[in-house]
């Protein structure tokens, strides 16, 4: 019989701590960006070109995170038949964290032993492990370390359903994730849905990425003879699957491998050994496979243990999503849903057919997926519930959806957004759309801006003052008129000199020295707010200035490599050298990020020290 219960998990956990409160006016340098384009098919070149993020705004960065990790609680929601148990975290976008086969007691995931963020993500923050679902843009999403609504829902087979569902903000779209496992089944279904309620096509991503354990025979299976290579060094190119990529253990260097699956039932599948493994498989609409292999270079195994200490194996990931690569986007028209149904479970194959030399032999030889009739069949008895009302709340997600859709007055069957998760932060909002002028002490860090295009008339239309012309400022930075961006700050610095306004003309300035001069003055009205430091000394040195003046007595994480930086542009290599050999972390280095090394190689001709080495290729 399928039970659904509320429990929670103790594993050893760092505290994601407060969001940044400046806005992401600029992502970080993309780690993937296509030099090769004019020779890509013309269909994925033009995927390539569409709706791509500037900026993760309206959100803010979650980047206050640490590596000190204590035993805290997660909840967690576990559905659970004869055959699977399911462990979901509501609390941290949904993510599937384990998938354990009851008769063998395997567990099918790659589950992570510690919570532990990193910077891998849209807003930074991202964990490594079991299954994670990504609306939004080319990355991780937005949602990743953000609480999702919960509730039962019954299903088709009269099972109890896991609804969890959320208001992306970044594309201002609904969507839900319906958790199904049969009485008898052994495979755990997932129902999709992507709502778009406007009145304009909405650029779509998604990709539901699974971690699994990789050991040295571990192989990744999956019907397709091509893939689409993508090594971190700019090109996008077709390679031929059988061989060793398949391996990935057998790699030297991190790399993506987007596969041109011919299939009615798109599949992908990681075993060991002796067969045994996990098995994704779905309804065409997800057409979408890809495998990521970490690699095994020095590089490559340190960010494995970065994002999962303690852990006995390493892992890879095996990945599924809506167009062919994670580089595109797709045009999700004006008042239509996309919706499709995902299994996960496990799958057996004769090791010596699937660890052969003979590929399609070695595919065919899996077992265990279910048939492209039964998906489409369960599908279709999925949908047939997915607008039913859910019960009453498992989990709490955010006040946004609520706010939005009493904007829009929409009406989302399925995926209530109830009034009551108003809360401070959607408050400034509800004044504006009663016709009240925001109201801040330039002192404090302002809320969120809301971008939209909505929110932004609705802006220019109030009364001026610091903080609206604040808000315009960055509205209009999204809507990508820098010009009149700035325009807006410098009058709300004429209003009212604030740090915020200053900051913001600091990093839309392109001239150093101006630059440098802004993020000052910001630094010196707020000097409590650490990210103002971080950019007031990464500008002056940007400048040519060596400013040893503003640094703390005891710099740690990033403001310690900035020190390092310091010093070393005042002249004094000794004491840039000794900032190394002390010993630091910076919790949230980036996926790509080579500062660490360069800064190495700058000081010193021994070999970089592991701790510091998180180069990807």
């Amino acid at each position: 019989m399928t039970t659904l219960r509320r429990t929670s998990l103790t594993p050893p956990a760092a505290e994601l701590g407060p969001e940044n409160p400046l806005p992401p006016l600029v992502k970080p340098e993309a780690v993937a960006s296509v030099s090769n384009v004019d020779e890509l098919p013309a269909d994925l070149a033009a995927g390539l070109a569409y709706g791509r993020l500037g900026t993760v705004l309206p959100c803010r960065l979650q980047d206050g995170y640490s590596r000190e990790r204590a035993v805290r609680e997660l909840p967690a929601l576990v559905l659970e038949n004869d055959h699977l148990r399911a462990t979901v975290l509501p609390s941290l976008g949904g993510r599937l964290w384990s998938l354990v086969h009851r008769p063998t007691g395997r567990e099918l995931l790659y589950r992570n032993p510690v919570f532990q963020p990193a910077n891998l993500a849209l807003r930074d923050a991202w964990f490594a492990g079991g299954v994670e679902w990504n609306l939004g843009s080319t990355g991780h999403t937005t949602l990743t370390c953000a609480p999702m609504f919960a509730a039962e829902v019954e299903g088709p087979d009269g099972t109890p359903v896991l609804r969890l569902w959320e208001w992306e903000r970044t594309r201002d779209l609904p969507y839900q994730l319906d958790f199904w496992l049969p009485d008898d089944s052994a495979h755990l279904f997932v129902g999709v849905r992507i709502r778009n309620p406007h009145s304009h096509d909405v650029p779509v991503y998604w990709w539901s990425n699974t971690a699994v354990p990789q050991t040295a025979s571990t192989r990744v299976l999956v019907p397709a003879d091509q893939a689409w290579h993508y090594g971190y060094s700019g090109r996008l190119d077709l390679v031929d699957v059988p061989g060793e990529l398949t391996y990935p253990a057998r790699a030297a260097a991190a790399a993506d491998y987007f596969f041109e699956v011919a299939s009615e039932r798109p599949w992908i599948a990681a075993v060991d050994e002796t067969g045994a493994g996990l098995g994704q498989a779905s309804t065409a609409r997800l057409r979408g496979r890809k495998l990521f292999r970490w690699g095994e270079s020095a590089g490559g195994r340190h960010w494995q243990e970065w994002l999962a200490p303690g852990a006995e194996t390493g892992y890879l990931e095996i990945q599924a999503g809506l167009a062919r690569t994670q580089l595109e986007h797709l045009r999700l028209p004006p008042g239509e849903a996309w919706d499709w149904l995902e299994a996960y479970g496990p799958v057996s194959a004769d090791p010596a057919a699937v660890h052969g030399e003979d590929w399609r032999a070695a595919t065919a030889s899996v077992t265990g997926l279910p048939p492209a009739g039964v998906l489409e069949a369960r599908h279709r008895a999925w949908q047939g519930i997915a607008d039913a009302e859910p019960g009453e709340p498992l989990a709490t997600g955010s006040g946004w959806g609520a706010l939005e859709t009493l904007r829009m007055v929409a009406l989302l069957p399925g995926t209530p957004f109830p009034k009551e998760t108003l809360g401070p932060e959607q408050r400034p909002w509800l004044d504006l759309l009663d016709g009240e002028t925001p109201q801040g002490d330039p002192r404090v860090p302002p809320p969120s801006t809301l971008v939209n295009r909505y929110w932004a008339e609705l802006l220019d239309y109030t009364t001026d003052n610091w903080l609206t012309w604040y808000h315009r400022g960055v509205a209009r930075w999204a809507a990508g008129d820098r010009d009149a961006a700035q325009e807006a700050w410098r009058a709300s610095v004429a209003a009212k000199e604030n740090a915020w306004a200053l900051r913001n003309l600091a990093v839309a300035a392109t001239d150093p020295g101006e630059a440098a001069r802004l993020s000052l003055r910001a630094f010196e009205l707020a000097p409590d707010v650490r990210p103002l430091l971080v950019e007031a000394l990464s500008a002056q040195l940007a400048a040519g200035h060596a400013p040893v003046s503003l640094l703390p007595e005891h710099p740690g994480g990033r403001l310690a490599l900035l020190a390092a930086h310091t010093r070393l542009a005042a002249g004094d290599r000794a004491g840039a050298k000794a900032v190394f050999d002390a010993g630091f972390e910076i919790p949230n280095i980036r996926e790509g990020e080579t500062s660490l090394s360069d800064t190495w190689e700058a000081l010193s001709a021994d070999p970089l020290p592991a701790a510091y080495d998180f180069r990807m290729k």
